[in-house]
């Protein structure tokens, strides 16, 4: 029996463009899915669709993970179709043994489990064994949810479908590139002129009314990578800074300090840039990012680092007492061995501004700081969907850490700034180079009287 026939015995009916999905799934033996999809295109229903098949055919656990738990039960758990359906309806009510609200749980009669999670409480998914993981807008997700997960459906050859429009060069992008140019993966770019869901003359309307503007209708629609983020408050700056040559190779000099700026989170990421000040420029050469760690494990990383410290600069909330210890971060730091310098308090419009002025001064390694470039590029207002403008505060994301501690450094350069003389500087990058006895030639100075 035709792929097409099996489905339609189903309350579900795919639409044409949706066939291959299921063909490359169920037929073809893909463990690795990529669908690039306009915006309701149906990529939940048809995931979810799968995801109820593969229940049935087999005893498992299925995970349909989201950004965050609210957004899986707003999307999927409690959501209605166009057509005035629950999506959990298209599960025959007489092949559920039990449906827990709470865990967004929904347990079959043959054993099987279909659960929605969110990416940002990853790991809560310790000690299961899911067969078949969705990930759902996975642009918008924190990517260490599915490297966390892959080694499991690697050894019990599970299944990733990964759903998603683009936002700008993250880390779907970077997938879409292994995918694309993969056997072992099914990878599936459409745009509205393929799939034909939405006429032309519905989203020239929206346009014309204010209410997409053509940045997000190429992105919506037309699943484009080049327009960078909608509401991006640093995309076009990275952008330009790329054009110049400031996001490559940049080296450490040794003869130099360098300078840490944290983000610091209790049960949140805690983010650490290590940057250079040399001269009038500022080479940012490191950085790392870890969660769910005490402030042991960070220093430790800073010891372990054959950096000639400077300043370490942090948040003005370290010094908040824990309710635990009754110690501040910051006292536990100095005991720890590292003392922080704590960073302005200004507002976050104040320092996002901060921010967008100073970039022009950075030369960030794209290879070490991969991570911060992409959280750089993605930090973005948050956006009203009720009133579709953006709002003036941020939206708190897997972006947000990096972007905060990229603030703190900003604001606090007059606090780490060198101020020496350039002839100063110049001396110590020669004896850097050159060895600490090194004195700088007199034709090579500024004050020499003038040769007549």
């Amino acid at each position: 029996m035709k792929v097409a026939e099996q489905i339609l015995l189903n309350r579900f009916k795919p639409r044409p463009y949706q066939l291959p999905f299921f063909d490359a799934v169920e037929n073809k033996g893909y463990r690795r899915v990529l669908l690039i999809w306009p915006r309701r295109a149906g990529k939940d229903i048809a995931a979810f669709n799968l995801a109820i098949r593969a229940a049935l055919k087999k005893v498992q656990v299925i995970y349909y993970i989201f950004p965050t738990y609210n957004q899986g039960r707003k999307v999927l758990f409690d959501s209605i179709t166009n057509t005035g359906e629950r999506i959990l309806d298209f599960i025959p009510s007489t092949l559920i043994a039990s449906t827990n609200h709470q865990e967004l749980k929904i347990k079959l009669l043959n054993g099987s489990i279909i659960q929605v999670v969110g990416s940002d409480n990853y790991d809560s998914l310790m000690g299961t064994n899911p067969q078949l993981c969705i990930f759902s807008e996975y642009a918008l997700q924190d990517p260490r949810a599915y490297q966390y997960i892959r080694p499991i459906l690697t050894a019990n050859d599970g299944i990733a479908v990964f759903l998603s429009t683009p936002r700008g060069r993250n880390h779907l992008y970077d997938l879409f590139q292994v995918a694309s140019n993969s056997d072992d993966w099914f990878c599936q770019k459409l745009t509205v002129l393929d799939t034909g869901h939405i006429n032309l003359h519905e989203i020239e309307r929206e346009k014309h009314l204010g209410e997409m503007s053509e940045d997000m209708i190429q992105q919506e629609y037309y699943t484009s990578w080049d327009l960078g983020v909608e509401g991006s408050y640093y995309a076009r700056y990275i952008d330009r800074m790329r054009t110049k040559g400031q996001i490559s190779v940049v080296s450490w000099e040794n003869g130099f300090p360098v300078h840490s700026a944290w983000d610091i989170g209790v049960r949140d990421n805690t983010s650490i840039i290590m940057f250079q000040i040399i001269g009038m420029s500022i080479r940012i050469i490191d950085c790392y990012e870890n969660s769910k760690v005490g402030l042991e494990h960070y220093a430790n990383v800073i010891k372990q680092k054959p950096y000639l410290w400077g300043k370490h600069i942090a948040p003005h909330d370290i010094r908040v007492k824990e309710f635990g210890s009754g110690m501040t971060r910051w006292e536990k730091a100095k005991e720890l061995g590292i003392q922080f310098t704590i960073a302005p308090q200004v507002s976050v419009e104040d320092g996002i501004e901060s921010v967008r002025s100073s970039l022009g001064k950075f030369w960030i390694d794209d290879k070490a700081c991969a991570p911060l470039i992409k959280a750089l590029e993605n930090y973005r207002q948050e956006y009203d969907h009720k009133r579709k403008v953006y709002a003036a505060h941020p939206l708190h994301d897997w972006s947000s850490h990096f972007a905060d501690a990229m603030r703190y450094l900003c604001i606090s350069l007059p606090k780490v700034s060198d101020q020496r003389t350039a002839d100063e500087l110049d001396k110590r990058y020669m004896q850097t180079v050159y060895g600490s006895n090194y004195n700088m030639p007199a034709v090579f100075r500024d004050d020499l009287p003038e040769m007549r």
